[in-house]
């Protein structure tokens, strides 16, 4: 069976008054923030966004609430962190959840992965043709 292209991604929820923070330092370490709202693979990314969020924040039965407001994001991998055919590795996983984990009660994540259309990072070029 053939799998659609895909991307690895983290899906977080981040308090909008330290999204360019985090999205800095996650730059300085090829990792890459995308608002799911105005994510380029995103068809409708506002309703795809709303319909994340509330997922997210119904799944913790009460404890994210505060959360019902933030941006809900993927962080993908750049290329120092992939390897074709391979899954994301976990000293990717671990560089990522630590600055995560820096952020405390700002940003709101569960540790997994998923995948989603492709995504590309700025500058990167790409094939017309898959």
């Amino acid at each position: 069976m053939f799998r659609a292209p895909h991307e690895t991604v983290a899906t977080v929820l981040v308090d909008p008054r330290v999204l360019v923070g985090l999205e800095v330092e996650l730059m300085a370490r090829d990792l890459w923030l995308w608002p799911v709202a105005t994510a380029p693979n995103s068809v409708d990314g506002p309703r795809q966004a709303f319909q994340l969020r509330r997922r997210m924040v119904t799944a913790q039965q009460g404890a994210w609430d505060d959360a019902a407001g933030w941006t809900v994001s993927w962080v993908s991998f750049g290329a120092t962190w992939r390897q074709p055919g391979e899954p994301v590795a976990w000293p990717a996983r671990r560089e990522l959840y630590a600055l995560l984990d820096q952020y405390g009660e700002r940003v709101r994540y569960r540790r997994g992965l998923v995948g989603v259309p492709p995504l590309h990072a700025p500058g990167e070029r790409v094939s017309p043709h898959p």
